[in-house]
């Protein structure tokens, strides 16, 4: 039988943290030829994650452009495609998750009547504003999908709601394989603040904060609520790491410059970003990466949000959803800094996304689906 061609497409950071360890996977895997296709639609920071997992791209579209749009980056997506897999024409195409590039890379399959993977499929809020453009881009990818490749058997149930039933398959999520490779207990960081900080006698929080739904008066409220926390509890360091939207880095600077106790700090890579995670005491975020990521490592998370497309995480207690008004945000933080015993509540709940073998299980269902293996990859079980 001939190697099976699978290209991967992504062009974000948190694309990447989910897809190379599952490039990786594929790379290593008999009968399989693995291509790596990115958009760049984040560029410096899609980069950082590539060269962690020492990937380099087969094909780069290199699509970034200063103060881009929804439309530009779809556009030259297809565009970019559309010359790739006229050069080559995989035998099937994986996507991740709902940026736009993940929306437009499946379009752009489609358009050349290539079959779709979808990664982290059956996500949903049943908003299309909320967040915005993912709701759409992962429903529509949902609508072009061949293979669905769900973390958790409520975002297979999402699917089967809408009907979508064959070539679906519960994997767990693939940011827990990544953080097998990246978390290290004698890992240096490269940024000062983050050697010097106290682990054990102080409260650190890592905060992040940049979705587009939050832009305006939510982000407001929430870097008022940061601040009073700051001020409130002595004992407490805020570490955040701007995202280098000129939207968000305003609002940080103009909220939370000049406390000694709230470090604003440049992005950090995927590695700084999970080490720092696992010695910190807390997630404050609006990121949905990280609402995975915490709790694989036992720390509580904070969602500044309105909605979250993972309510198994609710569910299973790992995390709260501390919307966008001040005072709630400033009242549940309030709590897991005073109230030992709900901090442990979180930190010891069960983490509902994953077992660290979802990318064996979606490169074995891959394999199954076209009659290189004789049986379906198991279900992940949390």
């Amino acid at each position: 039988m001939n190697p099976i061609t699978v290209m991967t497409i992504f062009g974000t950071r948190p694309e990447a943290i989910k897809m190379c360890p599952l490039v990786q996977e594929l790379d290593r895997r008999d009968g399989i030829n693995s291509l790596c296709c990115v958009t760049a639609q984040h560029r410096e920071m899609l980069d950082s994650v590539l060269d962690i997992f020492g990937r380099k791209p087969d094909f780069d579209l290199d699509i970034m452009q200063p103060r881009q749009t929804l439309s530009t980056i779809t556009s030259k997506t297809i565009l970019g495609m559309d010359e790739v897999l006229s050069q080559v024409k995989p035998d099937l195409i994986l996507v991740h998750g709902d940026t736009s590039t993940t929306f437009a890379g499946a379009l752009a399959a489609f358009y050349h009547q290539i079959p779709v993977g979808h990664v982290e499929a059956g996500l949903r809020t049943y908003d299309k504003w909320s967040p915005f453009p993912e709701e759409m881009n992962r429903k529509m990818v949902g609508c072009i999908a061949d293979l669905h490749f769900c973390p958790t058997v409520a975002n297979r149930d999402n699917l089967a709601r809408e009907n979508i039933t064959e070539g679906v398959f519960l994997t767990g999520n693939t940011v827990i394989d990544a953080l097998q490779t990246t978390v290290r207990k004698d890992f240096h960081f490269t940024t000062d603040i983050l050697n010097d900080l106290d682990y054990v006698n102080r409260k650190v929080i890592l905060v992040t904060c940049h979705r587009r739904e939050n832009y305006g008066q939510p982000m407001t409220n929430i870097m008022t609520a940061l601040r009073r926390v700051a001020d409130r509890f002595p004992d407490v360091e805020l570490v955040y790491p701007v995202h280098l939207s000129p939207v968000v880095q305003e609002a940080a600077h103009k909220h939370l410059d000049g406390h000694q106790r709230i470090h604003l700090i440049a992005p950090l890579s995927v590695d700084e970003m999970h080490n720092l995670m696992a010695r910190c005491h807390l997630v404050m975020t609006d990121s949905g990466g990280l609402q995975e990521e915490a709790p694989a490592l036992g720390k509580p998370v904070l969602v500044l949000r309105r909605e979250t497309e993972r309510p198994e995480a609710v569910a299973a207690g790992t995390v709260l959803l501390a919307g966008v008004e001040e005072e709630d945000i400033f009242s549940m933080a309030s709590t897991l800094l005073s109230d030992q015993a709900a901090y442990n509540k979180m930190a010891h709940a069960v983490n509902p996304y994953g077992d660290g073998q979802a990318c064996r299980r979606i490169v074995d269902a891959i394999l199954y689906h076209f009659g290189a293996a004789e049986a379906a990859p198991e279900d992940f079980a949390p």
